[in-house]
């Protein structure tokens, strides 16, 4: 007979996993819904899809991590899974609360850490690892975000067109007696190469999505045998394709706080670095955030960008006058060579509210980028990327989301159970 505590953590798995296909698929498909690419319904279906590729294949090493390799899974008893679970399902609710996106594999694996210290269980070597992986992922993410500002950004920018459709990019043609799909006849073939790169890059978010969070929702109950592991992925799956096909819709028609003010092109590269990096530390199971790693990945693609205005040796030699690095600022993406002209691509913001329209793009001027060194300071820090008060807050909740799961769940797994 299944016991209360096992339906209330049943239920408490699915309650994290439906928060966390919300607010995902939104992050992942907003582009594409907002381009009019897919429709909402698509976009959740194939975030449902993918997230369950990920979450089936290397998602199984960091659920096998967090169940039975942080702590012994017999530590795992019906009551700690739930409070193990009622950690992770509370770090969504402030981080719902307060508008930033906290690490949710963060503070599931802080609770995991706070019932070993309670039980005297932990594996330190292991937490070693993972703690030194969320050092170098940020890290990694920053610097790969840097190379690709200061030397691919400018030549992808002029080789890729993002637009928004007033209608859908497949249709279908109701002309003949048999209706057939056909392409939007107001895409260009450079149309078609960006369309097609939103939607490859949305579907690659969606399978590192399942991945790395299909642990936060069922690790625990995998651990004490509740569920077996493959029940474990169904579940969190199923929930999490039930939160993109319902609360996402929401989050899918006003895309993502964090991302609107990114033009599309920086969001899809910040997109497959941070995906990247995360798939790889979910095949070597280690749970870590997605979220860290991208904005980490935005402000090394900034200043990448921001940095194109002066030369290496420039970099390293301190100007006379003693402003060149007040000048490199990380608000460089969304700049125009230009002043004049709209951006090459528009911001995810625009796509999403319309005021994008469908353009065929700059493929009437010169496109040819300047080289390095020859940019200007000021054109390249026209808009900024970030809010520095905003960037703040974020990294003081990351560190302090994770310290309070841990400490939160030490005192009640080492006083109250």
């Amino acid at each position: 007979m299944v016991s209360t505590l096992v339906v209330v953590g049943l239920l408490v798995a699915a309650f994290v996993g439906f928060n966390i296909g919300g607010s995902s698929t939104g992050v992942a498909f907003g582009p594409a819904v907002g381009s009019r690419l897919l429709r909402k319904v698509t976009a959740a279906a194939l975030f449902s899809l993918f997230a369950f590729l990920g979450a089936w294949t290397v998602g199984r090493n960091v659920i096998a991590t967090m169940s039975d390799g942080i702590i012994p899974a017999a530590q795992f008893s019906p009551t700690a899974a739930v409070g193990v679970l009622f950690f992770t399902g509370l770090s969504l609710l402030v981080s719902n609360l307060y508008g930033v996106p906290a690490s949710t594999s963060m503070t599931a694996v802080g609770a995991i850490v706070g019932l070993g210290l309670a039980t005297d269980s932990l594996n330190e070597a292991l937490m070693f690892t993972i703690i030194s992986a969320w050092i170098v992922a940020p890290l990694l993410g920053f610097v790969a975000g840097a190379i690709v500002g200061r030397y691919l950004y400018p030549q992808l920018e002029v080789r890729l067109s993002f637009t928004r459709f007033e209608r859908h990019l497949v249709q279908l043609d109701r002309s003949g007696r048999v209706p057939r799909l056909r392409l939007n006849t107001n895409a260009a073939p450079r149309d078609l190469v960006g369309s097609l790169l939103v939607i490859v890059i949305a579907c690659y978010m969606g399978f590192s999505a399942g991945a790395s969070n299909a642990a936060n929702a069922v690790a625990p109950l995998v651990g004490n045998g509740s569920i077996t592991l493959e029940q474990g992925i169904v579940l969190a799956v199923a929930a999490i394709g039930l939160g993109g096909f319902t609360i996402a819709r929401r989050t899918l028609a006003t895309v993502s706080d964090g991302i609107t003010d990114l033009p599309i092109l920086a969001a899809l590269v910040v997109s497959s670095i941070g995906a990247t990096i995360i798939t790889v530390l979910s095949y070597l199971g280690i749970p870590a955030s997605l979220a860290v790693s991208t904005t980490c990945c935005i402000i090394g693609l900034g200043w990448g960008r921001a940095s194109r205005a002066v030369t290496l040796a420039e970099i390293a030699t301190p100007s006379v006058e003693g402003d060149l690095g007040a000048g490199l600022t990380t608000g460089a993406l969304a700049a125009s060579t230009d002043s004049d002209d709209p951006p090459l691509s528009p911001t995810v913001g625009d796509l999403a509210s319309s005021m994008a329209g469908e353009r065929p793009g700059r493929r009437d001027r010169d496109t040819a980028v300047p080289p390095i060194g020859e940019e200007h300071v000021d054109e390249l820090s026209a808009e900024s990327l970030f809010d520095r008060a905003a960037t703040r807050r974020i990294v003081i909740l990351w560190i302090l989301a994770p310290s309070l799961s841990v400490v939160s769940s030490y005192l009640l797994f080492a006083l109250v159970l």
